[in-house]
């Protein structure tokens, strides 16, 4: 999951949901090898049996996208549930003045639509649209609903999902009152360690990409492996493709410019 608030030129032409496909989802065909990988790791099935996650895929369709589909559009009625199974996508906004703001990066395994669980009909908060080609589960509302309440796990699993989002939320907001990018990058990167990091031997593990880290400090790609490549230097951080392992947080504020 990533985040971030970085308008990007121009004004919002609008746009349509673009499904080159969909079919009910069918286990065990080759084809579907990358949507399997993507349903192993996916935390909105964290607790369930085979038999009962499986339960939940019968209900579903899987629907492959363009890149730059828009799936969803805020302000639209919420009658659907997405679980990503492969490519990539990302939350958006269209503010007031048409400028187009981007939000949340969503990987394989993450859902969207979540507002599509509640009791009372609600509406999209944001959009979401494909960042390159992709597909996904979909459930109809009625349909995950029935099915969240016959596995109560379900539900949990989209709460404690909810409250990652939160930790994003708090990091944008903390990197918000720093004056330089350093600061910006150290607060953002303290901040998810608590709530959404790992602790493992050598230190905590975040699963993160540079682009999700400048999104969320509101600062360039460049910057963030700037200070990436320094902070590795020096022994703080560790990274690798998709993953980050803090060593030493607490120094990262320390660091010489």
């Amino acid at each position: 999951m990533g985040s971030g608030l970085v308008p990007e030129a121009g004004l919002w032409s609008g746009g349509s949901p673009t499904a080159s496909q969909e079919v009910p989802y069918t286990r065990g065909i080759p084809h579907f090898a990358s949507v399997d990988s993507a349903l192993r790791r996916a935390r909105f099935f964290r607790g369930l049996s085979t038999s009962e996650r499986n339960t939940v895929l019968e209900r579903a369709h899987l629907c492959s996208y363009s890149a730059n589909s828009v799936i969803v559009e805020q302000g639209s009625t919420a009658d659907r549930f997405f679980l990503l199974v492969t490519g990539a996508a990302r939350y958006f906004l269209i503010t007031s003045e048409g400028r187009k703001v981007n939000l949340f990066m969503l990987l394989p395994g993450e859902i969207f639509g979540g507002a599509s669980l509640l009791t009372e009909a609600a509406q999209f908060i944001v959009s979401a649209e494909t960042t390159k080609e992709s597909a996904s589960l979909v459930w109809q509302r009625e349909t995950i609903r029935t099915l969240a309440a016959q596995f109560p796990r379900l539900l949990e699993n989209g709460l404690s999902i909810a409250c990652d989002y939160l930790v994003w939320y708090v990091a944008t907001h903390l990197s918000l009152v720093c004056d330089n990018a350093r600061d910006r990058l150290a607060h953002v990167l303290v901040s998810l360690s608590g709530g959404i990091g790992k602790r493992q031997p050598n230190g905590i593990s975040l699963e993160i990409t540079n682009e999700q880290l400048a999104n969320t400090a509101n600062i360039s790609h460049f910057t963030v492996s700037r200070l990436m490549t320094e902070w590795q230097r020096n022994g703080l951080v560790s990274k690798s493709r998709g993953k980050i392992v803090l060593r030493r947080p607490e120094h990262l504020f320390k660091s010489n410019p």
